[in-house]
C-alpha cells in the first residue's frame, strides 16, 4: 500500500464523521523542504491549499504557523521527527488549516525524505491537498483514498527522482523511464524549451513521430506547445477531432500514430515560463478534474526540475570552459624525455574543479612538471587553477629552487583572500643526468614504471598544501633527489585517478600501479587508458595525469652534464645544489668519491657568494677522453683571480682553496669574459656496464 509504503501515518483523535465541504476546493500542489538551509519552496496549488497570497509566504517553515494552529503543528512536528528519526522513507498526515476568514480545513500532508550519502535526510519532497472533500462518509474516503494513493505515488515517485537529475537529458530520461507516465495513461511525452522567443524542442514523443521542420518552432505559430507558452495556460485535448481541428498544421504529420487525446502543459519556473510539456495518449476518454490537476502539479515539479538543469548546464559549460582555457593549450617539446598529459572531467554533477597539470622549460636544458589540485569542485576551483598554475610556472622559469617555488606558490594562495587551499607536486629534472628533484605539497606520491614494465609508488616526504603551510607559517618543503634512468617513466597525476567510490586510497593506488604496469609502451595509449578504467570504475572526481618518460639509453662511457644557478642570499639553492651534485655523480659511476666532489664543489661555490657581489652558475660534467675525469666548474662575474694562502693558526677563512687542492686531482682558474671560473677535477673509474 502507498500510504503504508510512504511512512507513518498520524489519523487525529476527533476524526469528523461528517465534515464540511462547503469549502472544499480540491487542490494539491507540491511543496520542496531544504532542512539544511530551513528554507521550504511551495507552488502555486500548495499556496492555495494554505490560503496564503504569494507575497504572504518568505520561504520560511514558522511562517505557516498563522494557517497551522498550535495543536495541529505540534502533532505534525512529532510525526516528522519520527521518520526522519527511525530512517523511513517518508510521512503522512491529516491535520486542520485555519483559512482566511477563521474557519477550518482539513487538508492532507504527504512527504518523502530524501537522505544524503551518510543517510542523513537533507530534503523532504511531497504534497499538500485538499482533504474536505474525501471525509463525507467512511466509504467515500475509503475509495477516494486508493484513487490518491496511486495519485499520490505518481507524483511522490517522479518528484523524487527528478530531484536527482542533473541535466534536460535527465528529466526526460526520468519522465520516459518512470512508472508515471504509465500510470498517467500516456503513451509518450515531447518536451521543448523556450530560448529567445524560440521553442526547442528536446523530446520527440514516440519513435518516427518527428514532424519535420518542428525541431524550432515560433511562439506565434499554430502549434500545441506555442498556444500554452502564448497563454500560460495548459491545453486539454480530450478528442482527435478537437485535435485535428485545434492544430491543421500538425494533426496531419501525427495522425497515423492513433493519438486521440493531449495534454499540453506550460512549464513556469519563478513565475517565469521555461518551456511546455505534451503528454499524448492512445486510450483516453476525457479529462476529469482530478486528472487536470494531477497534471498541473507534476508540471510544477517538472518545471523546478528543468530550470535547476538548465542552471546546472550553464554552469558546467561555463566552468569547463574556463578550466580548458587556465591549463596549458599546448605541452612543449623536450629534448632526451617523452611527454603523455590528459585531463579527465567528472562525469556526474558540476564536478569542474581545480585539477591541472603543467611543463616548463627551464635554463640549462632542465623541464619543470606539476601536478595539482585547488580544493572544490566549481568555477572559483578552476579560477584559482588558472591564476596557481601561472603564479607557479613564473617563480619555476626564474630559476628559483624546487623547495622555494612551492613555498612561494603557497604564500601567493594564502594572500589571494581564498578559502581554499591546493595540493601539488612539483618536479625539476635533468634529462641530460637523469637527476629529479620532488618536492610534494600535500599531495598523493607519483610512480615509477621501470623498462621492464614493473611499477612502484616513489614515497615523497612532503609539507603542507599549498595555502595551508602559509596559513601556520610552516614552509619547509623536503627535496627528494632520485635518478631517472633511460627509459623510466614517472607518474604524476590528481587523486581523481586512485579515489573510487567506496574503496581505500591505497586500493586506488595499488590499482592504479597494477593498470600502468600491464599498460602499454605508448605513453599516449597509456594516458588514454588510464582515463578510460577511470570511467569504466564510475570515478565521480576529475583527474589529471602527466607521464615523464626520460630517453636515450644507459652507456658506460659517457656521463652528463648539470647546470644550475646560486643566487646570493638564497642558502635554500646552495642545500638543493648540493643535493644535486651528489645525485649526479653517483648516476654517473662516481659514488665512491661522492663526498670529496661535493665538499670540494661546496667550498667552491661558499668562496664566489662571499668574495662577490652576484651568485654563481656551477657545472658539473663528465669529461671525454682516455682518462675518465669529473669536473666541476663555478663561474661567476668578478675579475679578481683567487690564490691558495695559509690561514694561520687562528685564521678563519683561506681554508677553501687549501682543502680543494687537497681533495682534487687537479684544480686552476680561469678568466672569462666579465668574470672567471674556478675549475676542478677528479680521476673516477670507469662506470660498471651493468
Amino acid at each position: 500500500m502507498a500510504e503504508r509504503a510512504a511512512g507513518p501515518l498520524s489519523l487525529p483523535d476527533d476524526w469528523p464523521a461528517h465534515p464540511d465541504i462547503s469549502l472544499s476546493l480540491n487542490r494539491m500542489g507540491t511543496f520542496d523542504w531544504d532542512l539544511g538551509r530551513e528554507r521550504l519552496h511551495l507552488d502555486a496549488s500548495a499556496l492555495e491549499v494554505f490560503d496564503l497570497l504569494p507575497d504572504e509566504f518568505d520561504g520560511r517553515p514558522r511562517t505557516l504557523e498563522a494557517r497551522v494552529p498550535h495543536s495541529e503543528g505540534i502533532r505534525l512536528d512529532d510525526v516528522i521527527k519520527q521518520a526522519l528519526k527511525d530512517g523511513s522513507e517518508g510521512y503522512g498526515s491529516y491535520l486542520r488549516i485555519r483559512r482566511r476568514d477563521g474557519t477550518m480545513r482539513w487538508t492532507h500532508i504527504q512527504g518523502r525524505i530524501v537522505r544524503d550519502a551518510e543517510g542523513q535526510p537533507c530534503r523532504v519532497i511531497g504534497i499538500v491537498r485538499d482533504a474536505a472533500r474525501e471525509l463525507v462518509d467512511s466509504t467515500a474516503r475509503l475509495e477516494l483514498a486508493a484513487v490518491r494513493r496511486v495519485q499520490t505515488s505518481v507524483v511522490e515517485g517522479t518528484a523524487a527522482a527528478l530531484a536527482h537529475a542533473r541535466t534536460v537529458k535527465d528529466v526526460i530520461d526520468v519522465l520516459n523511464e518512470s512508472d508515471g507516465l504509465e500510470h498517467l495513461g500516456a503513451t509518450s511525452l515531447v518536451m521543448g524549451l523556450l530560448e529567445s522567443g524560440r521553442i526547442r524542442l528536446v523530446a520527440e514523443g514516440p519513435d518516427g513521430s518527428y514532424v519535420p521542420g518542428t525541431r524550432i518552432t515560433r511562439i506565434d505559430e499554430g502549434y500545441p506547445m506555442s498556444e500554452v507558452l502564448r497563454t500560460l495556460v495548459p491545453r486539454f485535448i480530450e478528442s482527435a477531432e478537437e485535435f485535428a481541428a485545434s492544430y491543421p498544421l500538425l494533426w496531419p504529420h501525427i495522425s497515423e500514430l492513433a493519438i486521440n487525446a493531449a495534454a499540453y502543459l506550460p512549464l513556469i519556473a519563478q513565475a517565469r515560463p521555461i518551456g511546455a510539456l505534451g503528454l499524448l495518449y492512445r486510450d483516453k476518454n476525457g479529462f476529469t478534474a482530478e486528472d487536470r490537476n494531477l497534471l498541473v502539479t507534476l508540471s510544477s515539479s517538472i518545471a523546478q526540475s528543468l530550470q535547476r538543469a538548465m542552471l546546472f548546464e550553464q554552469d558546467h559549460d561555463l566552468a569547463e570552459g574556463l578550466q580548458q582555457a587556465m591549463l596549458p593549450r599546448r605541452i612543449p617539446a623536450v629534448s632526451g624525455a617523452e611527454i603523455a598529459v590528459r585531463y579527465r572531467s567528472a562525469r556526474l554533477g558540476q564536478e569542474i574543479g581545480g585539477d591541472w597539470y603543467d611543463v616548463i622549460p627551464l635554463p640549462g636544458g632542465r623541464v619543470g612538471a606539476v601536478i595539482g589540485d585547488v580544493q572544490g569542485h566549481d568555477t572559483h576551483a578552476a579560477a584559482v587553477m588558472g591564476q596557481l598554475r601561472i603564479v607557479l610556472r613564473a617563480y619555476a622559469a626564474e630559476g628559483h629552487a624546487p623547495a622555494t617555488v612551492m613555498a612561494r606558490a603557497s604564500v601567493f594562495l594564502h594572500e589571494l583572500d581564498t578559502d581554499r587551499f591546493a595540493t601539488c607536486t612539483y618536479v625539476e629534472a635533468d634529462l641530460s643526468t637523469g637527476v629529479v628533484q620532488l618536492v610534494r605539497a600535500g599531495h598523493v606520491d607519483p610512480l615509477i614504471r621501470d623498462t621492464d614494465g614493473s611499477c612502484r609508488r616513489l614515497p615523497v616526504p612532503g609539507g603542507m598544501p599549498l595555502g595551508l603551510s602559509a596559513f601556520f607559517g610552516w614552509l619547509d618543503y623536503p627535496v627528494e633527489t632520485i635518478e631517472l634512468d633511460p627509459g623510466q617513466t614517472l607518474l604524476l597525476y590528481t587523486d581523481g585517478l586512485v579515489e573510487q567510490p567506496g574503496a581505500d586510497l591505497d586500493d586506488g593506488m595499488l590499482l592504479l600501479a597494477g593498470l600502468v604496469r600491464d599498460g602499454p609502451h605508448d605513453l599516449q595509449l597509456l594516458a588514454d587508458q588510464l582515463c578510460g578504467a577511470v570511467d569504466e570504475q564510475g570515478g565521480e572526481d576529475d583527474a589529471a595525469v602527466l607521464l615523464l618518460r626520460r630517453g636515450g639509453a644507459r652507456s658506460p662511457r659517457t656521463g652528463g652534464r648539470l647546470q644550475q644557478h646560486v643566487g646570493q642570499g638564497d642558502p635554500e639553492v646552495l642545500s638543493t645544489t648540493r643535493h644535486m651534485i651528489r645525485a649526479a655523480v653517483s648516476a654517473w659511476g662516481a659514488r665512491q668519491r661522492a663526498d670529496e666532489i661535493e665538499l670540494a664543489a661546496d667550498e667552491l661555490i661558499t668562496n664566489a657568494l662571499v668574495h662577490t657581489d652576484n651568485g654563481a652558475i656551477v657545472v658539473v660534467r663528465v669529461l671525454p677522453g682516455a682518462e675518465r675525469r669529473l669536473r666541476v666548474e663555478v663561474e661567476d662575474r668578478s675579475s679578481a683571480l683567487p690564490h691558495r694562502r695559509e690561514a694561520g693558526e687562528s685564521g678563519v677563512s683561506g681554508r677553501g682553496l687549501l682543502l680543494v687542492d687537497q681533495l682534487a686531482d687537479e684544480w686552476g682558474v680561469e678568466s672569462r669574459g666579465s668574470g672567471k671560473c674556478v675549475w676542478c677535477e677528479f680521476i673516477v673509474p670507469e662506470r660498471s656496464p651493468h
